[in-house]
Parts: C-alpha cells; structure tokens; sequence
C-alpha cells in the first residue's frame, strides 16, 4: 500500500531511529508499504522516517538508473547485475564512510522539486540485518554508495539540506520556507 511521503517541516524527519529488535509481521507490511511506495514515487531510496516511522529502516533500489553507475559487493562477492539483489531491505545498518569524497546531484522524496550538489564519500561500507535477521556486509560504489548515505542519514534524522554548502542552502530558502510552512499547515 503506498503511503504518504512526509515532507521537510515534519518533526519525525528529524527523528534518530529507533533500533529493529525482531522482524514481525508488523514490520514486513511496513517494508512492503514502502517498497510500494518508492516505487510510485520514482525514488531510488526511502527511510522509515519519511513514512512516519521513527525505526532504522531503509529499503534501496538503483537497479534501474543507467546514467549513474554503482557497484556492489556483498558479504565479499562481487554482484554484477543489480537486479538481482535489488531492492535492498536493510535493518539496522551502520554505515563506515571512505575518504575520498565527491559531489553529486541528489534531491530528496520529502524535499519535491529541490536538488542540490553534496559532498559524499566515494566508497561506503555497511553492515546491516536483512529481514530474515541474517547480516549481510556491503560494500558499495557510485550512486548506491551516495544513496546509502542519504538513507542512513535520514534514520539519523539528518536531511540532505543539512549537508548542502551554504551558498546552496541560502539559495534555496525561500522555496525551503515554503515548503516548511505548507508541511505545518497539514
């Protein structure tokens, strides 16, 4: 079932997860909410905070974007085709960042309409729960790698507007103000 996407100016966005101590029912729909709900969006990631849920949660698919690659390796194995490991469901991740660091275009299901360039580490690591309460070791490149941070940040009620440059952010404020006092009036 898709769900509403909360939007910047939502207290929840800016919620620190709270910890998956065991996959039930509850939190199968939830994922399969969100799957269905990314998917209506055109979104290539969606957090638990950005439906509602304060819980560290994060579903992820870039198997269908072509202009920016990715690479991906799991539990040590190299995955050549996205698609068959995409969506990733990942429970409880934690992230360890490269130090090489690029910028990259990124916008945000909860921010409409608004891009900006930030500053993200080239290779990331996770480690994270599946649903099956199996852990799996990621390591990831491209445009995966951008969007895991993204994801986690949100679980860390981080936004992406938080890790714009000045110059981006004030450029943006008005439309930013905008969008915060159209959120508080819902």
């Amino acid at each position: 079932m898709k769900l509403p996407i909360r939007k910047y100016g939502d207290p929840v966005l800016r919620a620190k997860g709270k910890p998956i101590e065991k996959v039930d029912d509850k939190i199968r729909a939830l994922v399969q909410d969100m799957l269905d709900t990314m998917e209506a969006a055109n979104g290539i990631g969606l957090a638990a905070q950005q439906v509602g849920e304060a819980l560290l949660l994060t579903v992820i698919d870039v198997s269908q974007v072509e202009d920016r690659p990715s690479t991906l390796k799991m539990d040590g194995k190299t995955i050549d085709d996205l698609e068959t490991v995409m969506p990733l469901v990942l429970v409880n991740p934690i992230i360890a960042l490269g130090n090489e660091i690029e910028p990259g275009s990124e916008g945000c299901l909860s921010f409409p309409d608004i891009t900006a360039d930030i500053d993200r580490a080239v290779t990331v690591e996770v480690e994270a729960e599946t649903l099956e309460g199996e852990k799996v070791q990621l390591e990831a490149s491209g445009l995966l790698a951008r969007a895991l941070q993204h994801e986690v940040d949100h679980l860390n009620g981080i936004l992406f507007i938080d890790r714009m440059s000045s110059v981006s952010k004030a450029s943006l404020g008005s439309r930013l103000k905008r969008l915060q006092k159209e959120t508080e009036r819902l």
